[in-house]
């Protein structure tokens, strides 16, 4: 079984902004605007993930 690439970048990215949210609320003076644009991001990335696992797989 080969792994879509745009569910790969989508992963990647996913982790990338999960990492950034924890840095981000580790900092002592966290920026709430920054915070909620990464949460938003964190969320529309899981929607599209959600989206290509739920569509069927092609045969080639």
């Amino acid at each position: 079984m080969t792994l879509n690439p745009r569910f790969y970048r989508l992963t990647v990215l996913h982790r990338q902004l999960d990492d950034a949210l924890r840095i981000e609320n580790r900092r002592r003076g966290a920026d709430p605007f920054r915070l909620l644009r990464l949460k938003s991001l964190k969320l529309a990335v899981r929607r599209r993930l959600a989206t290509l696992s739920r569509r069927p797989a092609l045969a080639i």
